[in-house]
């Protein structure tokens, strides 16, 4: 069983030891994993990207704040539904969460059972999200043995140009750029060249 295959957890970051451990009981209780983290370099030393999960995080901690945190996930293209919990907590807090992806903003001392269902329907989210992402990588892994030329003709493609136009924009030959088309099509073990352009449009892949 893969790290995505397996049940889902919940990843705690705050310094308030009492907090945590009040919120690993609670999602215990129904039946959810939970490990925690003193600080934000404890938890990117030591969580496993590939595990789905959700992420609760405070704002003010040590070192690395929740928003730096915030910023280092999305520069991983960590997919995990991150939530902020705080007891300093602002509208113009909330509104920098949610705007740079965050899934909701909790006030400490937040509500238990606002917190179970928000949890319970994020780590739903978060398999979905996690589905996709193994999709993702693995449709960018099929292109990542093309030359750049043929990367080149493949956004031709993605447009939806023939292989005329597409010789044309490059000055090149019909032939070279359907020699081209050929290699494209088997590096990435594609059944189609349109095959594949639908796989890189439906996950947004960068080509």
């Amino acid at each position: 069983m893969t790290s995505a295959d397996s049940e889902p957890v919940v990843h705690i970051v705050d310094d308030d030891a009492a907090l945590r451990q009040s919120l690993v009981f609670l999602l215990e209780s129904i039946g959810v994993q939970a490990l925690t983290y003193p600080d934000a370099t404890t938890f990117l030393a030591e969580f496993d990207p590939a595990e789905v999960a959700v992420v609760i995080v405070d704002v003010r901690m040590p070192g690395i704040s929740g928003f730096q945190l915030q910023e280092r996930l999305l520069e991983m293209d960590y997919p995990a539904p991150l939530v902020f919990c705080s007891a300093h907590g602002d509208i113009p807090m909330s509104v920098r969460a949610v705007t740079r992806g965050a899934v909701d903003f909790l006030e400490k001392p937040y509500q238990p059972q606002r917190m179970v269902e928000l949890v319970q329907a994020q780590l739903d989210v978060a398999r979905q999200r996690f589905a996709e992402h193994a999709d993702r990588r693995a449709v960018a892994t099929r292109l990542e043995a093309l030359t750049p030329r043929e990367r080149e003709v493949l956004r031709l493609v993605i447009e939806g140009l023939p292989s005329q136009v597409i010789a044309g924009k490059l000055g090149t030959s019909v032939k070279t750029v359907d020699v081209h088309r050929a290699r494209i099509k088997a590096k990435a073990g594609a059944d189609s060249l349109a095959a594949l352009v639908r796989d890189i449009l439906l996950y947004r892949v960068e080509v």
